[in-house]
């Protein structure tokens, strides 16, 4: 086995302390949650919670002085975070796939000196790497490059220790790691969207960036298991939004059984005892649950893939892909209807402000807008019809 540090089998004592963590930290940010959603600033204090809890180095190897766990396990705690708070969720999300480009695009023999600074300095990894954006460019510039160009969505890339930069260099596209005071680098701060107001995705300037080769991460190709990175990053979203869809119900229960009395034309003594109600409980439940036995499928599946190395082959990577796709369908359509619907079961007063309910579907409204979901259906479809895989891109 080579070219991968995750190989050990997963047990339930790693899954049960990882969710103990990620809870946790969900509690303590539960407690403004509104509050900081409503300030729409950076977000430093709750990222501090993340290196301090140790999941900002849970996917880094023991031997490298990380947490030495399982993507299975980070893949959960985007989710449970995602319950109380999908901002610092995804920021945590896309930082899992961010740092595990030192395996997907670097030499083996520099992953102790990444993984080893990542884990000293608990480092949370940024991006800058929207394919959607015209390419930034690297320019050979004496033993290196100047990098330059703007990046829109450069998520975490504010607030992270380092970023990921993919630019292209004549005619191939390098990924590169840059901190986060390099000279040259500047953060526009202009995210000011509906919902993941705190996920620090704003625009990225780079004007004459000095990058040396120790920079370099390696080459961005289409071998099949550098690509796994992009299911990756949609195994994420697929996890990010079935926890926002499990924190609506959650709070929808709350403000349900907080209800007084029942509505006047039912005969039921309490609104949590409606029939109406507790139907709509059930069909959104039942939903819920059926996007977690297959998020939780491919988590697990994910894993066994990576712990292959080099391996995976063509059809492996198609294989996840699709398979992974199926759970970004279910989890889109889930968490939009069901932080849609919840609101028909805590009452016209649930739409207030200061309850927070909104918040919910703010959140999935605007993250699963990243890529169409029409286009994951297409490659579900076209492969089960005709066998057609879709072009290796940095959404497929």
């Amino acid at each position: 086995m080579s070219r991968t540090p995750w190989t050990t089998p997963l047990d339930d004592t790693e899954t049960g302390h990882w969710d103990a963590v990620a809870a946790e930290v969900a509690q303590t940010l539960a407690a403004d949650v509104l509050d900081r959603d409503r300030a729409n600033q950076d977000p430093s204090a709750e990222l501090k919670l993340l290196k301090e809890s140790g999941l900002a180095t849970l996917l880094i190897p023991t031997r490298y002085g990380g947490g030495g766990g399982h993507w299975s396990s980070a893949l959960r705690a985007v989710r449970v975070l995602a319950r109380t708070d999908a901002s610092i969720a995804q920021i945590l999300s896309y930082h899992y796939c961010n740092h595990a480009s030192i395996v997907f695009f670097g030499e083996e023999s520099r992953w102790e000196h990444w993984f080893s600074a990542s884990a000293d300095g608990r480092w949370l990894w940024g991006d800058s790497v929207n394919p959607v954006d015209p390419d930034l460019t690297l320019t050979a510039h004496g033993d290196g490059y100047r990098l330059n160009g703007v990046k829109r969505f450069s998520t975490g890339a504010s607030t992270g220790d380092v970023t990921l930069v993919m630019a292209l260099e004549t005619d191939r596209v390098l990924a590169t790691v840059l901190e986060h005071d390099r000279p040259g680098v500047e953060y526009l701060g202009d995210w000011d969207a509906l919902g993941q107001r705190l996920s620090a995705s704003g625009s990225v300037r780079f004007t004459d960036v000095a990058v040396s080769p120790d920079d370099v991460l390696g080459v961005v190709g289409d071998e099949p298991y550098s690509t796994l990175v992009t299911p990756g990053v949609q195994l994420g979203f697929a996890n990010l939004y079935l926890g926002i869809a499990e924190g609506a119900l959650a709070r929808a229960r709350e403000l349900t059984l907080a209800r007084k009395g029942a509505w006047l034309l039912s005969d039921a003594e309490h609104y949590s005892r409606d029939p109406f109600v507790q139907r709509v409980f059930g069909e959104l439940l039942a939903k819920t649950a059926a996007a977690e036995a297959l998020a939780d499928r491919w988590n697990g599946r994910f894993d066994r893939v990576i712990a292959r190395g080099d391996a995976v082959t063509a059809a492996d990577r198609a294989e996840v892909e699709i398979g992974i796709a199926h759970a970004k369908v279910v989890t889109t359509e889930t968490a939009l209807e069901v932080a849609h619907r919840v609101f028909e079961v805590t009452g016209s007063s649930s739409a207030r402000s200061e309850v927070g309910l909104d918040l919910f579907w703010r959140n999935i409204r605007t993250h699963s807008l990243h890529d169409p979901v029409d286009y994951k259906k297409l490659e579900i479809g076209a492969h089960y019809l005709t066998g057609d895989v879709q072009p290796i891109t940095l959404y497929t």
